[in-house]
């Protein structure tokens, strides 16, 4: 049987240096998009432990679930603010286990991975005005008037977003803690800690495999009926488990569904549940 641990897993998702920039197959055909609105494979980079035998790893699910549009890339002048998420793995038997995802950007120190960049730029800005071309007879007309020099000035401000002697890339990365239970709020403290930890000028009172570890294999499960403290990097962390008796454990903001969908579509929502009505939710 499964011990009472708080977490199995923690896993860390992001770029493959030595693969480098995969397109990323699941997210379709967008070469279209400019190199960096494409989104290339994400891998799990690693992983701790390597396996129990409680909860075998799914490193697929895990890979996918964890960053499931794969890669993401910008420069300085993007907005580069951490998010999280969740997400449920249902085995065949009916069992579950849930991961809980914090997702922020970090500088790409590969000098290959900015020259990749870098040529994926050069190929899209020609690929680009060899479609967009205007006519023999437009090139001339203009020529004798100036104006297409505005115009190509004008496609590779567009296009050209990314120079390699000028902009800072960055690349996302994922850190994820796979747990039998669903605590979704300490969750999500333990990983904004550990970024804290990791993004501060001054280093934590201890080293981040202390911490890493002790969520791993001192922490344990809360009993029905009680309640958990422990520490985190930077603070106290607490957790509360329903007992037997009370409504089972949610610890989602529903604060958050109203916000998001309105009140009238909630109503509606609950009504066709009670109805028995199916139900989609479609979303980016």
């Amino acid at each position: 049987s499964a011990p009472g641990r708080f977490a199995d897993y923690f896993v860390i998702c992001g770029l493959d240096t030595e693969t480098g920039l995969e397109p990323d197959e699941l997210s379709g055909e967008n070469f279209e998009q400019t190199p960096l609105r494409r989104t290339f494979k994400s891998k799990v980079l690693a992983r701790y432990p390597e396996n129990v035998e409680w909860n075998p790893f799914d490193q697929d699910a895990v890979g996918m679930l964890c960053m499931p549009k794969g890669l993401a890339f910008k420069t300085q002048a993007d907005s580069r603010e951490p998010q999280f998420h969740s997400f449920i793995i249902t085995r065949e038997d009916g069992s579950r286990t849930f991961g809980f995802s914090l997702t922020f950007f970090e500088e790409v120190t590969s000098k290959q991975i900015c020259s990749a960049m870098q040529t994926l730029y050069h190929m899209h800005n020609a690929e680009y005005d060899i479609l967009h071309a205007p006519p023999t007879n437009d090139k001339e007309s203009c020529s004798s008037t100036g104006d297409c020099n505005g115009t190509s000035v004008s496609k590779l401000q567009r296009f050209n977003s990314y120079d390699i002697s000028r902009d800072t890339l960055y690349v996302s990365k994922c850190i994820c803690l796979i747990t039998p239970m669903s605590f979704m709020k300490a969750c999500k403290k333990v990983l904004e800690q550990l970024h804290q930890a990791v993004t501060s000028p001054q280093p934590p009172p201890l080293p981040l495999e202390s911490y890493i570890y002790n969520i791993l294999y001192e922490v344990p499960l809360p009993p029905a009926g009680r309640s958990l403290k422990f520490s985190g990097v930077y603070g106290p962390i607490i957790c509360q488990r329903p007992s037997t008796s009370e409504l089972p454990l949610f610890d989602f903001p529903v604060k958050e569904v109203f916000e998001l969908l309105g009140v009238e579509n909630v109503v509606q929502l609950f009504t066709c549940a009670l109805l028995e009505f199916q139900i989609l939710l479609y979303s980016q």
